[in-house]
């Protein structure tokens, strides 16, 4: 087993992604991270400008961020954002622990701000998230110093 395969497991258990979801997404998945990488987090998530637009699924590895969007009807996957984490910038968070929610921001290599809403199993889970938030984009940030 790579070492996507081995922590990505794990972090998706962690989020409280049922393991039908984790099927679904996970070939979409394979075909952008390396199995080399390890992730980060794994969240359900949706775009609070479009809230009827369907589930999405972030995945965070130390060199990529990718989204997956699944259809409400049809539950047809797609994919929505696949970018290295070099190529974006303004990346922020708002950790709102009263809510159990953590909104992510991030303007793509496109122009394009992407916001998402990743909803959490509890307010702990969201100071371990705005934790591994921080060790991905600070740390990057630091290097890039």
């Amino acid at each position: 087993m790579d070492v996507f395969s081995r922590t990505f497991l794990p972090a998706a258990a962690e989020a409280g992604v049922a393991i039908p979801t984790v099927s679904r997404h996970m070939p979409v998945f394979r075909r952008c991270v390396e199995p080399d990488e390890t992730t980060v987090l794994v969240g359900r998530c949706q775009r609070p400008e479009a809230p009827l637009s369907g589930e999405f699924m972030l995945v965070l590895t130390h060199r990529r961020l990718v989204v997956t969007q699944e259809t409400r009807v049809l539950h047809r996957l797609r994919l929505h954002l696949n970018a290295n984490l070099r190529h974006l910038s303004n990346v922020s968070w708002s950790p709102e622990v009263s809510r159990s929610t953590c909104e992510i921001a991030a303007t793509a290599v496109d122009g394009v701000r992407e916001r998402f809403r990743v909803r959490l199993t509890n307010p702990e889970a969201v100071w371990t998230m705005d934790a591994r938030l921080r060790q991905v984009f600070h740390a990057r940030h630091a290097l890039a110093a």
